[in-house]
C-alpha cells in the first residue's frame, strides 16, 4: 500500500504540472488553432493524464478525460476546427479536471465529489462535438472555475474581465465602423458642394497645380531610383517611364546590376539541392548499370548524366563567382593600420601587399579580416626588431611584412611573412612552462613545430610588458578558434633570426565541399578532404600501446591512433580477425590515425546546418544529404582532434576484452529498458518487474531512448515502449532501432492504451514484438517480460 500511495502522489504531483501548462497551451491554441505541434502537445498531456487515471482506478476523470482526449484527437485529425464556442468546453472540462484531482489528494478518490451531474452535461457537449452536432441544441455549461456572464445578442461588453486579444478585436471594429462612418460623412459634404477646401491626395494631383522642388529633383539619380511622376493640370497619362521625361536616351547600355545578397544565398541554397540531386542521380545511374550490364539504353543514360553533372559543375561555378570578393577589400586598410604601429613602436616597417586581386566567398571576406589584423599587428611587435637591433644584426634599418594571397586548389591561402627576428621554440617551451600551459615532459618530447603553434594558445605571451597592442596572452588563441570555425589551418613556420612565416589556409566557400566518407557500423561520417592526408590498410600487429594509449608507426612517424567510435560514442566492435582503414588527417602540425570500419569514397557535399537543436553539437559541423536519400554527419575536424586527445582506449585491450565476454547468469545481467513520459506509467513498470530483479533503466522521450540505446554502453535485453511521447512517438522510436542490424532481433514491447487494431497493425509494421493495452496486471507485465528475454532462471519472490 505503501508503494501505491507513493505512485498515487507522483500521479498528482505530474498531473497538477501538467494542468498547468495545459491552461496555457489551450489559450494559445485559441489564437493558433492550425499549429499541428501544439495540439499534439496537449493531445498528448489528455492521454497520459487518462491513462494514468484508468490504471489508478480514478473512473470519473478517465471518463471525462477520454471524451476531451476524443475531441483533441479529432482536432489533429482535421476532422474539426477549434473555435471559440468549442474552447469553451473544452477548459471547462480543464476546470472540472483540476476539481477532480484536489477531491483526489484531499480524498484519494474522484467519486462523490458532487460534480457527477456539471461533469455529464460536459460529457454530453463533448460527444457532440465529436459527432459534430451543433452546441445550440445543449444545454448551457457551467464553468467551476468562474461564474459566467449569459452572452446576449447585444451584449454590454465588460473590458475589465476581456482578454487583450477580444479587447483587440474590438477596437478594430470600432475603428472599422468610425472610419466607415467618416467616409460617408466626407462622402455626403461633397455632394453638397463643400468639398472643394479639404482635397484627398488624389484630387491634388489631377486638378490643382503643384510647384515643383528643383533640389529634391536633383539630388535624386533617375537611374538608381526611378522618380515617380508629376502629373501637370490636365495633362494625360503618359507611358512613358520616367527617365524618359528628363533623360535623353543613353548611348551606353549599363553592364552591371546590383543584386540583393539574399537572392544570391538563395541561389546558393538551390544549386547546392541541385548538387544533392547530381549525387543521387549518379548513384541511381551506377544502381541500374550494374543490374543492366551491356543494354543498349546504358550509353545515352551515360550521357545525359555525364552532361547534367558537367551542367550542374559549371552553374555551381558560376553562381560562387557571382558571391566572390577581391581579397583586397581587406587588404586595403592594413597600410594605415602599419603605418600607424610603427610609429607607435618606433620600428621602420613596410607593408608589402600583392594577390589582392584574388577572390573569396564574401562570407569568407567578412570572418578573414579580424583574424589579419591580429596576425599582422603581432608581426609588428613581436617578429620585426627596432632599428638597433636589426642594424646590430647586420640587417636594413627597415623591416618588411609581406601580405599575399594566391590560390591553391579549392582554397585560398593567405601568407603573412616577416624578416624578424623568428622564433626561438626553446624559449617558447620554457615560457609556456612557466605559464603552466605545458609540462617539462611534453617539452622534452615536443618538436620544433610543435613548439611554435604554442602561440596559439590563450594566456600564452612573450612580451615583458603589456601594452595596448599586445601582452595579455589573447588574440592568437583567438585567431586559431575563428580560422578554424571557417574549416580552415593556419600552418607556422619559421627560422630564429630570419623571421616568420604564417600561412591560413582557407576554402573558397563554405557551402560545398570535397569530403572522404566513412563508415562505422551503421553510421555514416565526411571528412573534409582537405584535411585528409592518407588513408592506409593496418593489421593489428602495427598497433602499439603507450601508456594505455593506441599508437601508429607509419614509415618513420609515429601517430597517436584512436577509433573514430571512441570519439563520437558509436558502438562497434573491431574484429582482430580482419585488417583495420586508418584515415590519416592532419591540422596544421598536428597529425592523428583515425580507425574506421569502412571507406566509402570522395564525394562532393553540401553543407546543411544541424538547426536550433542540435546546433552546436561537438566534433560536427553540420550535415549533408548523401546521393541514396542517407543523411550523413560532417565532422569539425578541430574538435575531432581535440576530442581524440581525451579518449585513452588501448585497441588491443579492447579486443581482448570483447572476445572475454560471457553469456549473462545472473538476473542483475539482464537489461530492461521502460521508454514512457508519464512517471506514474514508469513507475507501475517498475513495480511490476521488480520481483525479477533485473536492471531497469529509465527514459523519459524516444529521442533520450534513442540515444541511450545507440551510444549507452548497456547492452539491452527488452524495451518497454509508450506510444504517444514527446519529441518521437512509439512507433518512430521502433523504426529508428529497427534500422540497425545489431537490434534486429532486440525484443521490443509496446505498452499503451491504444486498443484499436489499426494501432496494432502499425506496432507490427513499426517493428513491436509485443503489444500490451493499459490496464494490465503486474503478473502479465512480467510474464510478458520473461518471455521475451527468454528468462528461464528460477526467480525466487
Amino acid at each position: 500500500m505503501d508503494e501505491m500511495q507513493e505512485i498515487m502522489e507522483d500521479f498528482l504531483i505530474e498531473a497538477f504540472e501538467m494542468i498547468e501548462q495545459l491552461d496555457q497551451d489551450l489559450v494559445e491554441l485559441e489564437t493558433r488553432p492550425e499549429d499541428l505541434d501544439l495540439l499534439n502537445r496537449i493531445f498528448r498531456v489528455a492521454h497520459t493524464i487518462k491513462g494514468s487515471g484508468s490504471f489508478l482506478n480514478f473512473s470519473v476523470l478517465t471518463h471525462l478525460t477520454h471524451h476531451m482526449e476524443d475531441v483533441l484527437n479529432k482536432a489533429r485529425h482535421g476532422e474539426l476546427t477549434i473555435t471559440p464556442d468549442i474552447m469553451d468546453i473544452v477548459l471547462a472540462s480543464i476546470d472540472f479536471m483540476k476539481k477532480l484531482l484536489n477531491a483526489i489528494r484531499d480524498t484519494g478518490t474522484d467519486a462523490n465529489t458532487g460534480l457527477d451531474s456539471d461533469i455529464a452535461v460536459v460529457v454530453e457537449k463533448l460527444d457532440a462535438i465529436s459527432k459534430g452536432e451543433s452546441l445550440s441544441t445543449q444545454p448551457a455549461v457551467e464553468s467551476p472555475a468562474a461564474d459566467t456572464i449569459p452572452i446576449e445578442e447585444e451584449p454590454e461588453l465588460d473590458y475589465a474581465n476581456m482578454s487583450p486579444e477580444e479587447i483587440e478585436k474590438e477596437i478594430d471594429r470600432l475603428l472599422s465602423k468610425r472610419q466607415e462612418e467618416d467616409k460617408r460623412k466626407r462622402q455626403q459634404k461633397k455632394a453638397e458642394g463643400k468639398g472643394e477646401e479639404i482635397q484627398a491626395p488624389a484630387e491634388i494631383k489631377e486638378n490643382a497645380p503643384v510647384t515643383p522642388e528643383p533640389e529634391i529633383a536633383t539630388a535624386t539619380p533617375v537611374a538608381s531610383t526611378p522618380a515617380k511622376p508629376v502629373a501637370t493640370t490636365k495633362a494625360p497619362p503618359k507611358t512613358t517611364t520616367p527617365s524618359q521625361d528628363t533623360k535623353a536616351p543613353a548611348t551606353a547600355v549599363e553592364q552591371t546590376i546590383r543584386v540583393d545578397v539574399k537572392r544570391l544565398d538563395s541561389l546558393m541554397n538551390l544549386i547546392g539541392e541541385l548538387v544533392l540531386g547530381k549525387n543521387r542521380l549518379i548513384k541511381i545511374y551506377n544502381d541500374v548499370e550494374e543490374r543492366y550490364e551491356g543494354e543498349k539504353f546504358l550509353e545515352e543514360l551515360n550521357q545525359v548524366v555525364a552532361s547534367v553533372s558537367m551542367v550542374t559543375t559549371d552553374i555551381q561555378l558560376a553562381v560562387m563567382k557571382t558571391r566572390m570578393l577581391p581579397i583586397g577589400r581587406v587588404f586595403n586598410k592594413f597600410p594605415r593600420m602599419v603605418r600607424d604601429l610603427s610609429r607607435e613602436v618606433g620600428k621602420n616597417i613596410e607593408l608589402i601587399i600583392s594577390g589582392e586581386e584574388t577572390e573569396l566567398d564574401k562570407s569568407i571576406v567578412e570572418e578573414i579580416g579580424d583574424p589579419l589584423v591580429h596576425l599582422i599587428r603581432n608581426a609588428c611587435d613581436h617578429g620585426i626588431e627596432t632599428k638597433e637591433e636589426r642594424v646590430a644584426a647586420g640587417k636594413s634599418e627597415q623591416g618588411t611584412v609581406e601580405l599575399k594571397a594566391y590560390n591553391e586548389g579549392n582554397h585560398i591561402v593567405v601568407e603573412i611573412k616577416d624578416d624578424g627576428k623568428g622564433m626561438d621554440p626553446e624559449a617558447l617551451k620554457v615560457k609556456a612552462i612557466e605559464k603552466g600551459l605545458i609540462s617539462e615532459k611534453e617539452a622534452d618530447t615536443m618538436s620544433d613545430k610543435e613548439a611554435y603553434s604554442l602561440i596559439f594558445k590563450a594566456g600564452f605571451s612573450t612580451a615583458k610588458v603589456v601594452t595596448n597592442i599586445s601582452g595579455r596572452g589573447v588574440g592568437m588563441d583567438v585567431v586559431k578558434t575563428n580560422i578554424e570555425k571557417l574549416n580552415g589551418i593556419i600552418d607556422v613556420e619559421s627560422a630564429f633570426g630570419e623571421g616568420t612565416t604564417l600561412k591560413l589556409k582557407i576554402p573558397l566557400t563554405l557551402a560545398i565541399i570535397q569530403s572522404l566518407l566513412v563508415g562505422v557500423q551503421e553510421e555514416y561520417y565526411a571528412i573534409p578532404l582537405a584535411s585528409v592526408i592518407e588513408t592506409v590498410r593496418i593489421s593489428q600487429d602495427e598497433i602499439y600501446t603507450v601508456e594505455n594509449k593506441s599508437v601508429l608507426r607509419l614509415r618513420n612517424e609515429v601517430l597517436p591512433l584512436v577509433r573514430l567510435a571512441d570519439i563520437f560514442g558509436v558502438n562497434a566492435v573491431l574484429d582482430n580477425s580482419e585488417q583495420a582503414y586508418v584515415v590519416v588527417i592532419g591540422l596544421a602540425e598536428n597529425k592523428i590515425g583515425v580507425i574506421v570500419d569502412f571507406l566509402i569514397g570522395q564525394e562532393e557535399v553540401v553543407i546543411k546546418s544541424l538547426g536550433s537543436y542540435l546546433k552546436g553539437t561537438e566534433g560536427i559541423a553540420g550535415a549533408t544529404i548523401r546521393g541514396d536519400g542517407r543523411v550523413t554527419l560532417i565532422v569539425d575536424i578541430a574538435a575531432m582532434m581535440q576530442m581524440a586527445k581525451q579518449v585513452k582506449v588501448s585497441i588491443s585491450n579492447l579486443i581482448q576484452e570483447n572476445e572475454s565476454k560471457k553469456g549473462k547468469s545472473a538476473p542483475s545481467d539482464y537489461q530492461v529498458l521502460i521508454v514512457d513520459d508519464s512517471m506514474t506509467d514508469r513507475a507501475i513498470m517498475k513495480k511490476s518487474l521488480k520481483p525479477l530483479g533485473i536492471t531497469l533503466t529509465e527514459a523519459t522521450n524516444g529521442v533520450e531512448a534513442l540515444d541511450i540505446v545507440k551510444n549507452g554502453d548497456k547492452t539491452f535485453d527488452a524495451i518497454l515502449i509508450d506510444i504517444e511521447m514527446p519529441k518521437m512517438d512509439g512507433y518512430t522510436l521502433a523504426g529508428e532501432i529497427r534500422r540497425y542490424a545489431k537490434f534486429k532481433n532486440l525484443p521490443l514491447i509496446a505498452v499503451t492504451s491504444r486498443t484499436s487494431k489499426t494501432d496494432r497493425m502499425r506496432g507490427v509494421e513499426s517493428g513491436m514484438t509485443e503489444y500490451i493495452t493499459k490496464p494490465y496486471s503486474p503478473e502479465y507485465l512480467m510474464n510478458v517480460v520473461k518471455r521475451n528475454i527468454k528468462f528461464t532462471m528460477e526467480v525466487t519472490e
